[in-house]
């Protein structure tokens, strides 16, 4: 008798976020998610993680709309799971007990039925209030240890060792759970350390405990990885369908049914009735943008552990600031930001911090800028490094951020939540729901309340899609005939910017991504005198966040003046000196490059 691994579908949240950056709109999905019922698939992944705060960045939509609408389409029996991230939930940053109590409870509400739930620097502390909370509103608690592949030359964690360790810790605490499982978000971890792993696991945690894995096939060992896990004890892994799977995003639920013949393991699926649900969902994402990055394997991701859900997001964002040229430099930055920093896990919100550090070094130069999430890192404030971090680093970060080393618990030293969001609707006359209390208090940064401006009817959509355009007609000798693999000439548009982008027919693989050629004017406009004064520029790449001064203001010098976001990074623009703002050169939304005057003084 075979074993019959049970699989959850991460098509609709972790592949929107790993090949869409999180960025896909509800009513283009539902049908996809139909057919999946229709196929006999009774697990899918639902929201959660980055399809939280996407949804309102992103899709002009509300997540708990979305999940309401999801569990509408499966039917009341299908379990639906969703991604937090211990003490930070799905919001983005971290949040207080009241806050964290809530995300349960609205989860519960809107009909999630399970909650993965992890820390990224595998402390314990941050599991135990947040799964606490999961299992007093009704939900099943998942929890997770995180995994990775260190950088070359590191040692001390992240190894078998490290892991049970880290098992035993979450054992100990009595942190309450119904199932484990072991996340790789980067799709890094060697094979037989995946084995070793999964083997000491079962042993430590019996035959009766739900054990599962999750991963990626960034780097092309996704499948090898979750057959290591199977037989090292595994009960259940995470897989995509097409054309949500792949690449940045899970292993292919055929590729390891076909992996799995010959063996003692077999995945209970009705191969035809899934192939009608993956063109189901092919017709679904016809006209979405599928970066090539998010297609591809990359091995060079072994010593670099970007995760595939971020990866995309990322570059998603560095085509939003004009800045995607530079992502080769900010990968091969990004593994000396995870040898001094402690290794903590890159996933959610650490692999962030990873990659915005290695923004910085890229665009200002080693170790100039210590980002906010990084620096508090190092410090402490997000919990124990799973080793000590870099002293250099440490000192560095502490100099710049003005704050000293932190040891304690960080839960205890944050205020409570719900009434300062309950204020806020107050202020702006909006209804106060513990669903417009939870939107406003997790969408909280010190740049603004992008929960405000959702509630308050500023909803951007930035969803890449392809519009088909006749190709140019082309001068071919009358007996040539058309190559067995063509291409066809698209353009996307992103944030009212056009790019050429050229796709090879029958696979969708992009060949060439260029900005467009702008249409020729009937006249140019006569260029304003410029003003004279003092130029406040950005110091690097990104969108114009806000802009904190008027025209005719009095500013002092180091005043903040506006605030550039890269990467999810707010970085404050201050005045060189003081005065009086002359002019203001750019708007709120704007993308602006290194060097690009804000504003002038005089």
């Amino acid at each position: 008798m075979k074993k019959k691994i049970l699989f959850q579908d991460t098509s609709f949240r972790d592949g929107f976020q790993s090949i869409f950056g999180a960025r896909a709109l509800t009513p283009d999905f539902i049908p996809a998610v139909e057919a999946a019922v229709h196929a006999g698939i009774e697990h899918f992944e639902a929201g959660g993680g980055a399809r939280f705060q996407s949804l309102f960045l992103y899709c002009g939509e509300s997540a708990f709309d979305m999940m309401d609408a999801f569990r509408e389409a499966t039917g009341p029996d299908a379990r639906l799971q969703t991604l937090a991230r211990g003490i930070n939930v799905v919001a983005l940053e971290q949040q207080p007990k009241d806050m964290i109590d809530l995300h349960a409870k609205m989860f519960k509400k809107h009909g999630m039925t399970r909650i993965r739930n992890f820390d990224a620097l595998n402390d314990v502390r941050n599991l135990i209030y947040s799964g606490q909370c999961i299992v007093d509103a009704g939900l099943e608690h998942e929890v997770v240890v995180t995994m990775m592949e260190l950088p070359r030359g590191c040692e001390g964690a992240h190894d078998p060792e490290f892991y049970i360790k880290t098992l035993r810790e979450i054992l100990d605490a009595g942190v309450p759970y119904s199932s484990v499982c072991f996340k790789d978000a980067s799709g890094t971890s060697n094979p037989r350390k995946v084995y070793e792993t999964f083997k000491q696991a079962r042993q430590l945690l019996g035959n009766d405990v739900e054990l599962r894995m999750h991963t990626h096939d960034t780097c092309g060992t996704g499948v090898s990885q979750y057959i290591a896990a199977i037989e090292g004890g595994a009960d259940g892994i995470c897989v995509g369908r097409a054309p949500l799977s792949g690449g940045t995003a899970q292993p292919d639920l055929f590729a390891m049914w076909h992996a799995l013949k010959g063996t003692d393991y077999t995945l209970d699926i009705d191969i035809d009735k899934i192939m009608e649900a993956n063109q189901v969902a092919k017709e679904c994402f016809k006209d979405y943008f599928f970066p090539p990055e998010a297609l591809a394997i990359d091995s060079e991701v072994i010593f670099s552990p970007m995760p595939g859900g971020a990866l995309t997001a990322n570059t998603m964002m560095m085509r939003d600031t004009n800045t995607f040229h530079l992502y080769p430099q900010v990968i091969k930055e990004m593994a000396e930001c995870v040898a001094r920093g402690g290794y903590g896990t890159s996933v959610t919100p650490v692999s962030q911090f990873y990659f915005q550090q290695a923004f910085a070094n890229a665009t200002q130069g080693p170790w100039k800028k210590i980002t906010d999430g990084y620096g508090n890192m190092v410090l402490g404030y997000f919990g124990k490094t799973p080793v000590a971090p870099d002293p250099e680093i440490v000192k560095i970060a502490s100099e710049q951020l003005g704050k000293p080393v932190f040891s304690g618990d960080p839960l205890e030293i944050l205020e409570p939540g719900i009434p300062k969001a309950k204020k806020i609707l107050e202020e702006n006359n909006l209804p106060v729901t513990d669903e417009n209390i939870f939107i406003v208090g997790a969408l909280a940064t010190k740049g603004g309340n992008k929960g405000l401006d959702f509630l308050k009817g500023d909803r951007p959509v930035n969803v890449r899609k392809v519009s088909a355009e006749k190709p140019a007609a082309k001068a071919v000798a009358p007996a040539a005939k058309p190559a067995a693999s063509s291409t066809g000439n698209y353009t996307v548009v992103v944030n009212g910017a056009a790019y050429s982008v050229q796709v090879q027919e029958g696979t969708g693989a992009a060949t060439s991504v260029a900005p467009a050629a702008a249409p020729a004017a009937a006249s140019a406009p006569v260029a304003a005198a410029p003003v004279s004064g003092t130029e406040v520029v950005s110091p690097l790449p990104g969108n114009v966040l806000n802009i904190l001064v008027n025209v005719g203001d009095d500013v002092t010098e180091n005043q903040q003046v506006a605030i550039i976001e890269a990467m999810k990074m707010e970085n404050p623009i201050v005045s060189p000196a003081t005065g009086k703002i002359l002019s203001i050169e750019v708007s709120k939304g704007n993308t602006v490059d290194s060097g690009t005057v804000i504003m002038v003084i005089g």
